[in-house]
């Protein structure tokens, strides 16, 4: 088997499977009753770590392709941004449908109070021209310069994610602090060829 056949008959599915679990296993909690006492912060705290980290995983998968010189799993990074898009959308939803109802004027008090939300609903709206542009057809009507540069704005949403959920912590700020570490490595294995590149 090639790794094109690999790739496609192997390693997509099971990337797939991988980003759906975290929907499937809340899904399960939900009807059968296994969420906490409080189910719509457990739904929001899960959506929203699900995002954070398959977006994360998206940035992994150069550095991934550079070490291992497996280039057809770039195919696969769109498809995972894609993933890490639609769990932001379900935290997002989450929030403006069961916490606020919709609420505007409770909405626009939240951003203007809470620094999480205000840095939450950047990353979002970042992501939203990111996902816009994420087809084959957008990439040749923006060229490959211009959507490269557009598309760096996701370490911008990544940092964000992790200021959110950073901010949100009130004590344990571990779990945020490890995924802020995560996100400076994989920005600086994005930076150090460059810089290599320009001394030499």
């Amino acid at each position: 088997m090639t790794r094109t056949q690999l790739t496609k008959w192997v390693v997509r599915p099971t990337v797939v499977l991988v980003c759906l679990v975290p929907l499937l296993w809340l899904l399960g909690d939900t009807f059968t009753g296994n969420l906490s006492a409080n189910p719509l912060e457990d739904i929001t705290h899960r959506t929203g770590l699900a995002a954070l980290r398959i977006l994360i995983a998206t940035l992994a998968v150069t550095p991934i392709v550079r070490v291992s010189g497996w280039s057809h799993l770039m195919k696969l990074r769109r498809m995972i941004g894609l993933f890490a898009f639609f769990y932001v959308t379900l935290h997002l939803a989450t929030y403006l449908v069961f916490d606020q109802f919709f609420s505007l004027s409770g909405i626009v008090e939240d951003v203007a109070r809470r620094p999480y939300i205000t840095v939450g609903f950047a990353a979002f709206l970042i992501l939203v021209p990111l996902a816009i542009t994420s087809t084959k057809r957008m990439i040749k009507r923006l060229g490959g310069a211009r959507w490269r540069a557009l598309h760096s704005l996701v370490y911008v949403a990544a940092a964000a994610g992790v200021m959110h959920y950073l901010w949100l912590v009130k004590i344990d700020k571990r779990d945020p602090s490890i995924y802020g570490g995560i996100l400076v490595v994989l920005l600086a294995s994005r930076l150090w060829p460059k810089r290599v590149k320009h001394a030499s």
